[in-house]
């Protein structure tokens, strides 16, 4: 998810600071990975960033990325709908960008709440905690946890979002801390919660982690001790 996007990693300083010293696995990791360049686009309207949270659903970001300038183009000048915009358009319109058939539903279902306040507007999101936010909005029709927590991160900037259920991010911390399997969503959330409030940072990070992690980790672990013991030596 890229139109419009602004790099900010000085927001990041503090977070990337506080995990480097939760502990030495987190610490190896951003060493290994460097500095976040996590980019979340401009200033969004809530309906317009909960659409493209759909488009992305299942995805690859590059298939969303097409869908959505399609959709874009559907109207005058390109630019992102109003929901009374998308409502002019038939559901068959909205599909022949790429849509299938229940994410053209879900998006005429968003338009509808826009409209009738069930949405709050984007200067109220700011006022909410995330679980808030992501009660009230899986109300919608086709609209679960992950399309909220995606919204969150890439089109209201929200700092502390750790989508638990994420294969990408269980498979991250199976591998940060090479556990046999991956955690259960439940189990992430609490492992996680005392990253807070810098869990979207710490998303990031997890969504990179190497295959090879352990042997690095390891390796590098083996190189420090054998520094640390030659200095006491010495």
């Amino acid at each position: 998810m890229n139109t419009n996007s602004v790099k900010m990693p000085e927001i990041y300083e503090n977070g990337i600071h506080a995990l480097k010293t939760h502990d030495s696995r987190w610490h190896a990791l951003i060493e290994m990975i460097g500095p976040c360049d996590l980019r979340h686009t401009s200033p969004q309207e809530t309906h317009e960033a909960l659409i493209k949270a759909v488009a992305y659903q299942q995805l690859h970001a590059k298939a969303g990325d097409a869908i959505l300038k399609r959709f874009r183009k559907l109207f005058s000048n390109g630019h992102f709908p109003t929901c009374e915009e998308v409502l002019l358009k038939d559901k068959s319109e909205i599909k022949a960008c790429g849509f299938s058939e229940t994410k053209a539903s879900t998006i005429l279902c968003i338009a509808e709440a826009g409209i009738a306040g069930v949405i709050p507007r984007r200067e109220k999101v700011v006022e909410m905690s995330e679980e808030q936010l992501i009660a009230k909005l899986i109300q919608l029709k086709g609209v679960g946890r992950w399309t909220v927590e995606m919204m969150l991160i890439y089109g209201m900037g929200k700092q502390d979002v750790m989508p638990s259920s994420d294969f990408g991010i269980r498979e991250g911390y199976r591998r940060l801390y090479d556990l046999p399997e991956q955690p259960k969503p439940n189990d992430i959330s609490l492992r996680t919660k005392e990253l807070t409030p810098y869990r979207t940072l710490a998303a990031w990070y997890l969504w990179r982690v190497p295959r090879d992690f352990q042997a690095r980790y390891e390796k590098e672990f083996e190189s420090k001790q054998r520094s640390e013991d030659a200095g006491c030596v010495g």
